[in-house]
């Protein structure tokens, strides 16, 4: 053989690169379905509560922009228009406090509950295919994987079995509370961060002793503080952007939890508390680094509020409601909807069997201290829901709540009451997942007995699909574009009449239009009450409320110079570019003939009257 002749790799290098490559694929497939192989039962349950979140909310699905929430409509618009401003983080267009609404003053974002986090994320499909579907995608998400997260939190960290895990985070993701609350309050069905804020605080208590796992004490890992820490900050922060009403509430429940457990396991908190201390400290650093100026903003910005504007006495759980059945549950009646303040707050409705199955599992299960810890922050927290003064069957007893201790404590006594409710629902899945996993570690009649007792207690409060309902479509005007004939991009549009939190609907018309143009007034938080405090919406101009009026009665009201005056310098205040009557509108040939009064002939574009101011 000539010494010339080419070895193989260097006479064919390209056929070394095309062998390699088949290999390689078929191993990345190899490793796929060897994955899929071994965590199939955790895709089954996850696809199981696709499924059954897609079922309670399948009443939109048909058509997210013509149905809406038929319980809680007025919020479902709110939200679909919190969705839009938050797009506009795509186009180079977003402030923490917008123009788009209350016009001139602007609405402060981070003062409502605008999940600005989700709003981006979910950008695309809100430019694409319409905020409504981002919305009815969000309701559905929400419930799915607030039960996957609590799913593998119960798995993955405190090893117990997958039947037990998939009982505890189904009903995390699918308790009376969480589907209640789907009723148009993403903000607090958005909880699939929430177990992994759990999983890093106990990460870094881990890290944190030195005493854990080992034979003999050594140091604390560090390294594992360090990343939970920074962990632990980036949770939070994202939080804070979904909502930060979750963030609230789990960081009570957790304080409750760790001052249990301290109490119960003094050595464990004498050996981890200045590491564990340590770490926390330097996640809420690191989390203020980004969190100062939104939290600043909120609170002290433009348009900021600094308290709450709902009554803690109002929002209060009646105590009959613990052991009544959710209206939304298989075993619930309607009869029990007047033992809270709305259908989106039927946070306390676990029912008396889920109850009973509760007590019994943390008896039998109770020498772990867990069990006892959760306990005591079940307590807390459903004392804490009763509110200032107790409730009963919904009378008022006059005696005097927990939550009484939490009066005139900045931004805590803001909280509804009723919502510490919902830290119930993980609380009580800790203890059902715990029972059941011993119980199918065991060999006696309560291998059985516990499941079914379990599967018994939850069968009740199985929820139901979420009511629904048609919604009238939106005008040409809107959905064909034809408004920016009437108003340039940015500029402010006057709808008649104007939206109010009790009727919103035009703020579906910004919703359709990505938020393209400004509104007077709406439905938002602002700095509208008593002496700067927060109130829902803003002050009507004279203006507004005699077109109110009209739209409200259908009177013809006498209309002067006086009138017309007033009527150019609400246009003025507001900036607006043009006003604009819909055929659909109440009362539309009243508003029509007093708008001519007030602003002069109008122009017909589409299906609108349109009045340049």
């Amino acid at each position: 053989m000539s010494s010339a002749a080419p070895t193989a790799p260097d006479a064919a290098p390209d056929q070394a690169v095309r062998l390699a490559d088949p290999v390689e694929r078929a191993s990345g497939a190899v490793r796929l379905r060897t994955a899929v192989r071994r965590h199939r039962t955790d895709l089954l349950v996850a696809l199981v509560w696709v499924a059954l979140a897609g079922w309670l909310t399948h009443g939109l699905w048909p058509d997210p922009g013509g149905r809406t929430l038929a319980l809680n409509p007025e919020d479902q618009t709110l939200y679909e228009w919190f969705l839009a401003v938050d797009a506009r983080a795509l186009l180079g267009d977003f402030h923490l406090l917008t123009d788009r609404l209350n016009a001139p003053d602007g609405v402060n974002l981070m003062a409502n509950t605008t999940i600005i986090a989700l709003g981006v994320l979910c950008a695309p499909v809100t430019l694409l295919f319409g905020a409504p579907t981002s919305f009815a995608l969000l309701a559905a998400a929400n419930l799915a994987g607030t039960a996957l997260a609590w799913y593998l939190l119960f798995h993955r960290t405190m090893r117990v079995r997958r039947l037990a895990a998939a009982v505890g985070g189904g009903l995390c993701g699918f308790g009376p509370g969480m589907v209640s609350q789907t009723n148009s309050h993403l903000h607090m069905t958005a909880q699939w961060l929430v177990p992994v804020i759990v999983w890093l605080v106990v990460r870094l208590l881990r890290a944190s002793d030195p005493g854990e796992g080992r034979s003999r004490p050594t140091a604390p890992d560090r390294r594992r503080m360090i990343s939970s820490a920074v962990g632990l900050a980036v949770a939070v922060t994202a939080q804070v952007f979904i909502g930060e009403e979750v963030l609230f509430l789990s960081a009570v429940t957790l304080l409750v939890m760790a001052i249990a457990y301290a109490l119960a396991d003094r050595d464990l908190a004498r050996r981890a508390l200045p590491g564990f201390a340590g770490g926390l400290a330097i996640a809420a650093g690191l989390a203020m680094l980004v969190l100062g100026y939104p939290l600043w903003f909120q609170f002290a910005g433009p348009q900021g509020v600094a308290d709450g504007m709902f009554s803690p006495a109002y929002f209060s759980a009646d105590l009959s409601s613990w052991w009544a059945v959710s209206p939304l549950s298989v075993a619930g009646s309607d009869q029990a909807s007047r033992l809270t303040t709305g259908p989106a707050e039927y946070n306390t409705f676990l029912g008396w069997p889920l109850l009973l199955v509760t007590a019994f599992c943390a008896i039998w299960a109770g020498r772990r201290r867990l069990i006892l810890v959760c306990v005591a922050a079940a307590l807390v927290m459903g004392a804490l829901s009763l509110g200032p003064e107790v409730v009963l069957g919904g009378t008022r007893t006059a005696l005097p709540g927990p939550y009484a201790l939490l009066a005139g404590l900045p931004v805590v006594d803001g909280a509804l009451p009723m919502r510490f409710g919902l830290a119930l629902l993980p609380i009580v899945a800790t203890v059902l997942t715990l029972a059941v996993d011993r119980a199918l570690g065991s060999t006696g009649r309560a291998r059985r007995l516990v499941p079914l007792a379990v599967v018994a207690a939850l069968l009740p409060i199985f929820p139901t699909p979420l009511p629904t309902a048609a919604r009238p479509a939106l005008p040409e005007f809107v959905t064909g574009g034809h408004w920016r004939q009437c108003v340039e991009p940015g500029g402010v549009l006057v709808p008649v009449p104007l939206p109010t939190p009790k009727e919103p609907w035009p703020m579906r018309w910004a919703a359709a239009a990505d938020a393209g143009f400004g509104l007077p007034e709406g439905f938002f938080i602002g700095p509208y009450g008593r002496g700067g405090t927060a109130a829902m919406g803003t002050f009507k101009q004279p203006t507004s409320a005699l077109l109110a009026d009209v739209a409200r009665r259908g009177d013809q009201p006498a209309i002067g110079d006086e009138q017309r005056r007033q009527a150019a310098k609400d246009a003025d205040f507001w900036g607006a570019s043009c006003v604009v009557l819909t055929d659909d509108a109440p009362h539309a040939a009243s508003l029509k003939t007093t708008l001519e009064q007030l602003y002069g002939p109008a122009t017909r574009i589409a299906d609108a009257w349109t009045w340049k101011v």
